[in-house]
Parts: structure tokens; C-alpha cells; sequence
């Protein structure tokens, strides 16, 4: 199948808006005397107001990439494939969807109090940075939180809650065992075994490059002896090893932003 041109790139996402907002206005989710509470006042605030940049290493604006299109705050990016067994590079696309919204290393303070945020990319029209006070940089922060007790995980296609066709894959409650002791009865093949899952010790080398296994003094393989649960236990191995057996005491929480901040 050929990739998508240009055209049909646009075309679709002029679709995907006009169907989003027709179904925003119908549920009432766009309310015509603004929003009711301070977390929908913040969201509106970060997406009505435009922003002011600098003219600090202005640069050309960059080509328009292939297969994206930009049509009144809404963007879609179709210029990325991804071959159906290329597991690496679809860890990597997930990677990149549930990166975090702000990168700290590119927040500055300027002299004159305010923070700046060096964009990633210039901007179509050349700019480089963001300048926000402290009071702005904090609503726009705030209207990343998501509203509370909101499920995050969306599921779409057959897998959406009103699919037609969810009940044929997702199995209920309490069918999965019947509908699976009846086929393994029938069947004279033994059941395959499931991949079981990753120790912790896995888990903290996939996630964080760090072997706790491994021994720095040595270079040989550290094993398990013995699981402590008791607090007894653990505070005399500690006492006995020199460390502290007290939590660190936590911090009092800060007040407000100073006035150079705001």
C-alpha cells in the first residue's frame, strides 16, 4: 500500500476536527460562558493566550515536513512507519508518546526574573525560546493534570468500550474459565505455557540500566540469601552494617513563588 499524499493527510485531519468538535458540542463540553472550575479556567487560559518569544537566535523557519498537517490547533503526523515485527522501533514510538511534557534542562531564568524555554525546534516563524512568568509557567503546568479519578488509558477501534463487535474479543468475567476448561479437555496438545513475567531485579535493569546483581568490587554475581520482612530484623542488619535505620525526615513544603517570580 502506498503511503498517504499530502492531500489525504490534510483532508483527514480537517475530518478528525470537524467530527471531534461536533462531538464536543454535543455532549456540552464547550461551554459558551467559559469553564466552571480553576483546573478548566487554566486549560482555556494555556489555549487561548498566545505566548511571547524572544528574537534570540532567530533562525530560518524549517521545511514543511512530508504527511503532517496543522489545522487550528490540531496536528496530525502520518510520516512515521513502523514493519509489523519491528518490536524495537515500536518501543521506541511508545517511548516517545509517554515522554514528559517540559524538559528541565531547557528551562532558564533570565535576568529580569522571568523563565524562558528554549524550544526543541524553532518555530515555523523563527521563534526560539518562550518567556513565561512564574505565574503563567505554573497555570500551564497545572493544566497538564489530568481532571481527577479520569482513566488515562483510551482504548479505540474494536477495543472501545461501545464497540459492536468488543464482546466476540474480550472475554467477561468469570467466562474465561469456563469457555478455556472445555477446549483443554477436548484437546489432546498440552496447553502452551505462558511467559512469565520479569523478577524486580529485571524490571530495575530494564528500567532504570542498573544491575543490582552485580558487584562493583569484584565484577561477580551477587545472589539472594534471604527476603527480611520483619522490622526487627532489618534494623539490626542495618545497625550492624553502620547505616541509618531512620527515614529521612521529609522537608516542610515551600510557600508561595516569590514576587521576582511572578
Amino acid at each position: 500500500m502506498p503511503p498517504p499524499t499530502q492531500g489525504e493527510v490534510e483532508r483527514l485531519l480537517n475530518g478528525v476536527r470537524h467530527r471531534v468538535l461536533r462531538l464536543l458540542e454535543k455532549r456540552g463540553a464547550l461551554p459558551a460562558q467559559g469553564p466552571e472550575d480553576a483546573l478548566q479556567a487554566y486549560q482555556a487560559h494555556s489555549l487561548q493566550q498566545r505566548l511571547r518569544w524572544t528574537e534570540v537566535d532567530v533562525r530560518h523557519p524549517p521545511r514543511k515536513q512530508p504527511r503532517c498537517a496543522l489545522l487550528e490547533g490540531f496536528s496530525l503526523h502520518a510520516n512515521t512507519h513502523l514493519h509489523a515485527s519491528d518490536r524495537q522501533g515500536l518501543e521506541r514510538m511508545c517511548r516517545y508518546g509517554a515522554r514528559g511534557a517540559l524538559a528541565l534542562e531547557r528551562l532558564s531564568r533570565m535576568e529580569d526574573g522571568r523563565i524562558a524555554y528554549r524550544m526543541k525546534r524553532p518555530l515555523p516563524e523563527g521563534t526560539t525560546h518562550l518567556l513565561f512568568t512564574g505565574l503563567e509557567l505554573l497555570r500551564r503546568v497545572a493544566s497538564l493534570v489530568p481532571p481527577p479519578r479520569a482513566n488515562l488509558t483510551r482504548f479505540h477501534g474494536v477495543f472501545a468500550p461501545g464497540a459492536k463487535l468488543r464482546p466476540f474479543l474480550v472475554p467477561r468475567a468469570g467466562e474465561e474459565e469456563t469457555s478455556v476448561a472445555p477446549q483443554a479437555a477436548a484437546s489432546k496438545e498440552p496447553l502452551k505455557e505462558k511467559t512469565p513475567r520479569g523478577d524486580w531485579a529485571e524490571l530495575l535493569k530494564r528500567t532504570f540500566d542498573f544491575d543490582v546483581f552485580a558487584c562493583v568490587r569484584c565484577g561477580g554475581r551477587r545472589r539472594v540469601l534471604a527476603y527480611v520482612n520483619e522490622a526487627g530484623g532489618v534494623r539490626a542488619i542495618l545497625e550492624h552494617l553502620g547505616l541509618p535505620t531512620a527515614g529521612a525526615r521529609l522537608a516542610p513544603a515551600r510557600g508561595p513563588p516569590q514576587a521576582a517570580w511572578c
